[in-house]
């Protein structure tokens, strides 16, 4: 078979295979289309790259609360590694949930990790928290400090957050760095330093098998697994968050007024 020959058996085929996806979606393909079968082709493995991108390396993701202050502000646009877990239900977009069960290629989350995932109750939302809890271990927050298995975590008070209100006003916030037990250091933020502010003091959660114990940095406004949400079963997770790709104190269709854009988070890595 000549190389021209082959050429053409591709191209068959590949536009047979395009026939097919759209007559299940209820689209007609004309019978000259096939002149055209290149072309379509070639939108055809653009779009299954950027599907293929989609579900395994890149997902955009808006941050719509504060209760990740001060890792992150409300109007960061951050990348999340899609992959970075593995391959679940939820790496891919527009799928039914009974697609695909458990998941695949699985790489254990840390302690420490800011992590995307979905909860049973609602798998149409996206969360980002802070993992703090692993399978089997003991979670209480007493006083305001974390306690995993019994342990405090050791919490440094540094410099307060600063922040300018909608109204104006001047608002500071006692900050400090929680150093995990695998060595990990971020910040939090704590209403007060007397330990009895809202969520302060919980009861002890012992964190099921297959399940992750998840926190918000900013510590007493944040709904998370001290609360609503529970613990996170491992094939809800989407993907860890890596990087602030960009940070708008708006909304993201204000990106053109250069005086909205936070230039100081821009491509910021997230720790």
């Amino acid at each position: 078979m000549s190389e021209k020959q082959k050429k053409k058996k591709r191209e068959s085929l590949l536009f047979k295979g395009v026939c097919f996806l759209c007559n299940k979606m209820g689209i007609s393909v004309p019978s000259h289309a096939r002149a055209t079968s290149e072309v379509i082709g070639g939108i055809f493995l653009a779009g299954f790259a950027a599907l293929a991108i989609r579900v395994f390396v890149f997902e955009p993701y808006t941050i719509p609360s504060g209760s990740m202050i001060p890792t992150m502000l409300i109007g960061d646009y951050l990348y999340v590694h899609k992959s970075g877990y593995g391959i679940s239900k939820y790496s891919f977009p527009f799928v039914h949930p009974s697609f695909l069960q458990g998941r695949y290629f699985a790489s254990q989350p840390e302690r420490g990790d800011v992590a995307v995932f979905k909860v049973p109750q609602d798998t149409d939302i996206n969360y980002i928290k802070r993992l703090v809890g692993l399978p089997g271990d003991k979670i209480q927050v007493k006083s305001g400090i974390l306690y995993i298995n019994g342990t405090a975590v050791p919490q440094r008070q540094v410099e307060d957050y600063v922040e300018t209100t909608a109204s104006g006003r001047i608002k500071k916030t006692p900050r400090f760095e929680e150093t995990m037990p695998n060595g990990k250091k971020y910040f939090i933020l704590r209403e007060g330093t007397d330990g009895q502010q809202s969520a302060d003091n919980t009861e002890e959660f012992t964190v099921p098998e297959g399940h992750y114990f998840m926190m918000g940095d900013n510590r007493n406004h944040s709904a998370d697994s001290r609360s609503s949400l529970g613990t996170i079963p491992f094939d809800h997770f989407v993907g860890p968050a890596k990087m602030v790709l960009v940070s708008v104190d708006s909304s993201i269709l204000d990106i053109w007024k250069l005086h909205k854009i936070r230039y100081n988070r821009l491509f910021t890595l997230i720790r």
